[in-house]
């Protein structure tokens, strides 16, 4: 599969990824969404910051996935996994998913930019963060 993850411009986090300072991407929910139990070591994420195009390719290396978090559990993910995520600060990183009750972990592997390319996600949902795809051909404009 291919994956398409849209991140919030003002972290700055897409260039991070490219640095390597990024080495893991979370995603931390409430409930089970996307990609939760879709992607898989060797699949092909995209990102983009939002309002922006496409531009950096990285491959998922491994994943983990934890449920039934309590305050305690995300405290010890943020404790050990934190600098790799690129948390800049724990405290408040903690406080934004402390009632999270899933994360995935993704480790990052070969991060690199390309040619930028916009996309239609019409159909997906104006706010969603993360789109799983056959092929990112799907939704290239």
């Amino acid at each position: 599969m291919e994956h398409l993850a849209i991140m919030k411009k003002s972290w700055k986090l897409t260039e991070k990824i490219v640095t390597g300072e990024k080495k893991i991407e979370s995603r931390w929910y409430k409930q089970k969404r996307a990609p939760w139990d879709k992607i898989k070591a060797g699949d092909r994420i995209y990102f983009k910051d939002s309002g922006e195009p496409v531009s950096i390719l990285a491959t998922a290396e491994k994943i983990l996935q934890f449920q039934d978090l309590n305050p305690k559990k995300v405290k010890e993910i943020i404790t050990k996994y934190g600098k790799a995520i690129a948390f800049q600060n724990p405290e408040a990183s903690f406080n934004m998913n402390k009632d999270k009750k899933y994360c995935m972990l993704i480790y990052l592997k070969n991060p690199k930019k390309i040619q930028p390319f916009n996309i239609d996600k019409k159909g997906f949902g104006s706010m969603s963060a993360w789109i799983s795809l056959n092929s990112i051909e799907e939704i290239r404009k």
